[in-house]
């Protein structure tokens, strides 16, 4: 008996279908925008005067620390949850000394921030670069930066800020040891509330541009490279995570954000720690001129950009967009 030909099976599945409907897309949907898992970054100078725009970052401005305390009021009405502060000081000298006093330019801010918005996460960058007459993120001698001399400097920067009432205090100068070392200086001293977000894989990155300009933190020579980790190390950014845990970090940052998505889903794949990325100024800025280049469309694009690195693995996400974002959802 002949054999009957048999048209080959074709799948009954039309992928489309689950995409047709608004509706339907939403059930199956991964990260959205969330305004409540962005960070808003604040760059605080002395005085009382109006805000200063920063020509590299249209839209992003410096604060007076005796204006600060209305902007928090704001920003919280707008449905912002949480600020990183960046100190803008004007005297520099070798040891970025205006970075651990007591009452210096971003324990006032900090104060200002709590008095008027309680509610409000506050965040604080750990770093020298911007208080050192140098530019380095820590402290130098000779030409290279002293790692331990640096990290005692660090340490007591982040007593001061967790003093003045942060919630959580955040290292960026990618120093050895310094989430460890901060972390026995805020026990001792009796934080033992205030939290660790480490810059913990910060690239040497083309990135950052427009964010030297806005924190006068320019290097005065040389670069960062001899600290920061060089765009083509996975596994060495994987391994100062993981330094990073073991020292006692609570979240866990990929800086910048979109150039390193690899970085951020593997780092997903081996935490358990929460994550952040930091969209930065860069990935602003760029965005921005494209827009008003007419290339693309900024609200869309920034939205996409927000998905995708929640979808890598961020839980937490630091951009300049986050207060437009949230201003865009409250109305």
């Amino acid at each position: 008996m002949a054999s009957l030909d048999r048209a080959p099976v074709r799948s009954r599945l039309r992928l489309r279908r689950m995409r047709r409907l608004a509706a339907v897309r939403r059930w199956t949907a991964g990260p959205t925008v969330d305004v409540e898992r962005l960070m808003w970054p604040i760059f605080v100078r002395p005085g009382a005067g109006a805000p200063e725009p920063v020509a590299a970052l249209p839209g992003v401005e410096r604060y007076s620390v005796g204006r600060v305390d209305r902007l928090a009021r704001t920003i919280q009405s707008e449905g912002l949850r949480s600020v990183l502060v960046f100190g803008v000081p004007r005297r520099k000298d070798d040891l970025g000394s205006g970075a651990v006093a007591p009452n210096g330019l971003v324990p006032q801010a900090i104060r200002a921030i709590k008095r008027a918005a309680p509610d409000l996460v506050v965040a604080t960058d750990v770093c020298l670069c911007a208080y050192t007459r140098y530019g380095h993120c820590g402290v130098v001698r000779g030409r290279e930066v002293d790692n331990d001399r640096t990290v005692e400097q660090l340490a007591r920067m982040a007593v001061a800020h967790a003093r003045a009432g942060a919630d959580f205090v955040a290292p960026s100068a990618m120093m050895d040891h310094q989430v460890g070392a901060i972390r026995d200086a805020l026990d001792r001293a009796g934080h033992t509330s205030t939290g660790i977000l480490a810059y913990a894989a910060k690239f040497a990155s083309a990135f950052y541009g427009p964010f030297r300009e806005a924190a006068d933190s320019a290097p005065a020579w040389g670069d960062r490279r001899g600290y920061q980790l060089p765009p083509d190390h996975l596994r060495a950014a994987l391994e100062e995570m993981a330094e990073d845990a073991a020292e006692g970090a609570d979240v866990l940052m990929v800086k910048p954000g979109l150039p390193y998505l690899d970085v951020l889903a593997r780092a997903r794949e081996r935490f358990d720690r929460p994550l952040a990325a930091y969209q930065v100024s860069g990935e602003y800025a760029m965005l921005k001129a494209a827009a008003r280049a007419g290339a693309l469309d900024e609200r869309a694009a920034v939205d996409e950009s927000i998905v995708a690195l929640h979808r890598a693995g961020a839980d937490l996400i630091v951009s300049y967009f986050a207060r437009e974002i949230a201003q865009r959802r409250g109305r």
